[in-house]
């Protein structure tokens, strides 16, 4: 399995680490009604809640110009360069929303965006 391949892998389990560090010792929190208690979050713990949810929208994408680009034949190198950035960049974006960093977190987000539209256009 190449880089890129184990990076997909990376990108679909790091939303739920991130809600892993919102749930867990969250005060009152139920897993019978979880989307209840994660309405009710406060504080990092939402804003964990936040990059779980945002991680979901951007693994799609990611997957899909991970695959693309290798059908495509494109220069294997550069798609792990492209994939490993990605995912760095997404753990950055995270501890920035963790941390209540704003601006940061908006260029956190912009890089691994980047990264994911240069995986269509390498080929």
């Amino acid at each position: 399995m190449t880089i890129a391949y184990w990076c997909v892998f990376a990108a679909a389990i790091l939303p739920y680490i991130f809600t892993a560090i919102a749930k867990i010792g969250a005060p009152g929190f139920s897993n019978r009604r979880v989307r209840e208690c994660q309405d009710k979050l406060e504080g990092w713990r939402k804003r964990a809640h936040w990059a779980h949810q945002n991680g979901h929208e951007a693994f799609p994408p990611f997957a899909a110009g991970v695959i693309i680009a290798h059908l495509v034949g494109a220069k294997q190198q550069t798609i792990d360069i492209l994939a490993v950035t990605f995912v760095v960049f997404r753990i950055v974006y995270g501890i920035c929303y963790l941390t209540d960093k704003p601006t940061l977190r908006s260029l956190a987000w912009a890089v691994p965006f980047i990264s994911m539209i240069a995986l269509f256009f390498i080929g």
